[in-house]
């Protein structure tokens, strides 16, 4: 099948223009002050909107238990 109205390259990089990859914006963490994405949990300290959301030392701590038995198994 031929194409009957072919779009030239400079329409077809015109319509992608907005498609571009823009950089995040980081916003600082009202409990610890360290960078992170707006509207998410903040990796360093767990807290979001002045609430504590998840307790990254229990994680720590399991995710250290996980490699220990998964080293004793080999």
């Amino acid at each position: 099948m031929v194409v009957r109205m072919r779009s030239t390259r400079s329409h077809t990089k015109n319509r992608r223009s907005h498609h571009a990859i823009e950089a995040k914006n980081l916003a600082k963490c009202d409990n610890c002050g360290a960078p992170k994405q707006r509207h998410t949990v903040c990796k360093s300290c767990g807290f979001y909107r002045g609430h504590k959301v998840l307790d990254l030392v229990k994680k720590a701590e399991k995710k250290q238990k996980k490699e220990k038995a998964k080293k004793a198994q080999q």
